[in-house]
Order: structure tokens, then C-alpha cells, then sequence
């Protein structure tokens, strides 16, 4: 079995067919974007700050720039937290949350951070139960 590299993933956009096994999990036949980092990283440099925006609608621009159905949920998330990681980046990465407005705990410092961070900038923050999410979400969700 070959192994998988994801950083091999990450250096290009690519657009594949979404696997017949996959379609009901997409809802769609048709074309996937695996996204490349740069993609991602250039993308989520124009999240002003203040603003956040959701994984999910950065995978629905991405797909629909590249006239793809769906955006890979997986490597979407490997790019963010690489670019999250990498102390050369200066894509602020923090100001993606999940589609419910819920920080993503696999940010370094975890949602604790994250949650500070947005709050830096003026993102009220709702916290209960260690759990974090963006208050107002609607008002801060950058307009696409």
C-alpha cells in the first residue's frame, strides 16, 4: 500500500471526481477541490480584522471559484491547521470558525486562544462550559 503525503496534497489546487462512495456523504456527484495551502492561506488574508469566517462557506468559495461542487472537508482542515502552525504565516487563521460559530480546537493553544485572540479584536465571544462560540456570528460573518 503506497502511503499517503499530504504535504504533496497541499502544494496545488486539484480538482478530482467525488467518489461514487462519497456522493451521498457531498449530497452531489461531480467535481471535488482538494485545496492547495496557498489557496487557503491567500483566501482567509482578507478576513478583516474584527470579522470571522466560517470553514464551511470558505469551502463553498473555494469550490465555486474553481467550479467544483464541493471542497474537500479534511485537507481543508489540514491547510488551516498547518498554516496555524507555521510561525513564518501571517494569515490569521483564528478568524475561521466552525459553521456554527465554534472555535476549532485543533488551532494551536487550542479553542481557549482562539477565543482571546477574537476577542482582541472585538469578536464578542459566548463561553459555557469550556466550550467557545461566536456570539454574533451573523453580524461578524464576512460578507463573500
Amino acid at each position: 500500500m503506497v502511503k499517503r503525503n499530504i504535504d504533496e496534497e497541499f502544494r496545488s489546487d486539484v480538482l478530482v471526481d467525488i467518489p461514487k462512495e462519497h456522493e451521498r456523504r457531498f449530497g452531489c456527484s461531480g467535481k471535488m477541490l482538494k485545496p492547495s495551502r496557498k489557496s487557503i492561506e491567500a483566501f482567509i488574508k482578507s478576513v478583516p480584522r474584527g470579522a470571522v469566517l466560517t470553514s464551511s462557506s470558505l469551502r463553498a468559495v473555494l469550490a465555486k471559484r474553481h467550479s467544483a461542487q464541493v471542497t474537500c472537508p479534511f485537507l481543508t482542515k489540514r491547510a488551516l491547521v498547518a498554516i496555524a502552525e507555521d510561525p513564518k504565516s501571517k494569515a490569521p487563521f483564528w478568524r475561521v470558525v466552525m459553521g456554527n460559530g465554534d472555535m476549532i480546537a485543533a488551532y494551536p493553544g487550542g479553542v481557549t486562544t482562539q477565543a482571546k485572540r477574537l476577542r482582541s479584536e472585538g469578536v464578542r465571544i459566548a463561553s459555557k462550559g469550556g466550550k467557545h462560540r461566536v456570539a454574533d456570528l451573523r453580524e461578524r460573518h464576512v460578507a463573500l
